[in-house]
């Protein structure tokens, strides 16, 4: 499933600008995103991260400018089924995962986006949930209740839970946040092989630079809610950017 290198826009953002109240949280971002792109986007706390992926993700709209993501514009597109083709990874889902579920049961859960199991389970589905969870290295969990697996473990689960939606874009919001070294490592190289091997547009967040696995590159940095520097990792990914970035 190796993809396509092209010019087709994923992500169009035009000069978003988001006010709450009289503070400006976001200003002036403009980020496009190819299809065929991996993208890290990175900054400090508080820089604008979350807001920013909330607008990509169609949760929220920004007080101005213009959004088009998989190609379709905010205003003329159902935001619900855009939602749909948008996978999300991010800490606060291990909450809403029941936790006495099987490790599979959770998987499959998101075909429906939902946190529990409300329909008949479809064989090509429990199927499909099997390979991801093989696909991620962790089959040997897929009977396991949630709350018996390790962190490393229901950060996997959770990315084979949004894979199986087969969305066109995966956010992975900062998904090795309180991992221990082995977990991190482990997870990052599931990221490393969603890269080459699925068809989804990845976009990782993160403060640790250290976590931008090879396969991504291109890097967004934000600042403060602004366009701080974007382009390939190999150009801008260096001490003295990362320094003032930090600053």
């Amino acid at each position: 499933m190796n993809k396509k290198e092209s010019d087709t826009a994923i992500v169009e953002l035009l000069n978003n600008t988001l006010y709450r109240g009289q503070t400006s949280i976001l200003k002036n971002i403009s980020w496009k995103i190819n299809q065929g792109e991996h993208w890290a986007l990175i900054g400090p706390n508080g820089s604008g991260k979350t807001t920013l992926l909330k607008i990509v993700s169609g949760s929220l709209w920004p007080s101005s400018g213009e959004v088009k993501v998989l190609g379709h514009k905010f205003g003329k597109v159902d935001l619900r089924e855009l939602r749909k083709k948008i996978g999300m990874v991010a800490s606060y889902l291990t909450e809403q995962i029941p936790a006495h579920q099987k490790a599979l049961a959770a998987v499959i859960s998101g075909k429906y986006s939902s946190f529990g199991i409300y329909q008949k389970v479809l064989d090509k589905d429990k199927i499909k949930a099997i390979q991801l969870l093989k696909f991620l290295r962790c089959l040997h969990i897929k009977g396991m209740e949630f709350q018996h697996i390790s962190q490393g473990e229901k950060q996997k689960v959770l990315i084979a839970r949004a894979l199986i939606a087969e969305p066109l874009i995966l956010i992975l919001d900062e998904p090795c946040s309180a991992l221990d070294l082995k977990s991190r490592k482990d997870v990052l190289s599931s990221v490393s092989k969603i890269c080459r091997e699925n068809n989804a547009t990845v976009i990782y967040v993160t403060h640790h630079f250290d976590e931008i696995v090879p396969e991504i590159k291109n890097i967004f940095m934000i600042k403060k809610g602004r366009n701080f520097m974007h382009g390939k990792a190999k150009d801008i990914l260096n001490v003295s950017n990362i320094k003032r970035l930090m600053a």
